[in-house]
């Protein structure tokens, strides 16, 4: 009895919230369903594709193969190189995703907890990065990392060609959105709790890493996913920090593009799509298997 009046009421509520919104629900839906075709339609032909023979591809875009080619995936993977590019991928995003989150989380704590002199502008100064594109900002952070290059000791460890140095300018490409958002989350959390931590002693840097970072933990996942997501698709930023002659250095964006550009009109369509298909697949199962982390982060934000 207690379950059907529940479901009574939820229907209520939705025919309730549909009478309001009138016209605005259908139309909502359809931009939803005409959204989600968008999106699968190009992904599941890129999928099947992979699979197929460079015959098969032309001839009918949506036939399936007569036999699955999975050559094709191995043929990208090691004569084009792909298992390289991927693997410098993901040296690259883990190591910018680990520091941006480090350094962003640090910055946006006490930008948001403890007030002092110039605390508002530096906050503006990072959330203006927000308003420079990367396209802008390409010549002078070429130049900046190819000085840095002539540093003594370090400057061959982050110069150009050098994953260090494209992973010094993932960090600062995303620092201006992390600390923007983890800001606005750090100020929600309550505070009884860190002062009740520093009544017993804890140092600040302790109340941070065990006390205020735990309990920021949805707004952390969800900023490192879209972190991730970002930097793994960045291409602009490593066509001009690694050039042609560090191609065992280049990134998994960098290689797809070789793959398409390298043979002109004779190029190997088929592992192209296996290419695109391995660099589309792990982005897809992290937002799978942490969709609920990041909605709760961004409902746990927008409701504090």
């Amino acid at each position: 009895m207690v379950s059907h009046s529940m479901t009574i009421s939820r229907a209520e509520v939705r025919q309730a919230r549909r009478v309001r919104l009138g016209p605005l629900s259908y139309l909502s839906h359809v931009a939803l369903v005409v959204w989600t075709i968008l999106v699968v339609v190009p992904l599941a032909w890129t999928f099947l594709a992979s699979f197929k023979s460079e015959d098969e591809i032309f001839s009918g875009a949506w036939t399936f193969p007569a036999v699955p080619r999975f050559d094709n995936w191995a043929r990208a993977w090691e004569q084009a190189h792909v298992g390289q590019y991927f693997l410098n991928s993901v040296i690259v995003v883990a190591c910018s995703t680990f520091g941006t989150m480090l350094l962003g989380s640090m910055a946006a704590y006490v930008l948001s907890r403890y007030r002092f002199r110039g605390n508002r502008a530096i906050y503006l100064l990072f959330v203006s990065g927000l308003a420079f594109p990367v396209y802008l900002a390409l010549t002078p952070l070429f130049f900046v990392v190819q000085n840095m290059g002539q540093l003594p000791l370090i400057g061959q460890f982050i110069g150009l060609n050098t994953h260090g140095g494209l992973i010094l300018v993932y960090i600062a490409y995303s620092l201006p959105f992390t600390v923007f958002f983890l800001a606005a989350f750090f100020r929600t959390l309550p505070t009884a709790v860190a002062e009740a931590a520093f009544v017993d002693g804890a140092s600040h840097t302790r109340v941070f890493f065990q006390i205020m970072l735990p309990m920021a933990r949805p707004g952390i996942v969800s900023v490192t996913i879209f972190n991730v997501l970002g930097q793994w698709n960045q291409y602009q930023l490593p066509l001009v920090l690694l050039s042609g002659e560090a191609r065992d250095k280049w990134v998994l964006t960098q290689g797809i593009a070789s793959i398409s550009t390298a043979a002109g009109y004779d190029a190997d369509w088929s592992a192209l799509f296996a290419a695109l298909s391995m660099a589309i697949l792990p982005m897809i199962i992290i937002y799978t298997v942490f969709q609920r982390q990041i909605q709760a982060g961004l409902t746990a934000g927008a409701l504090k």
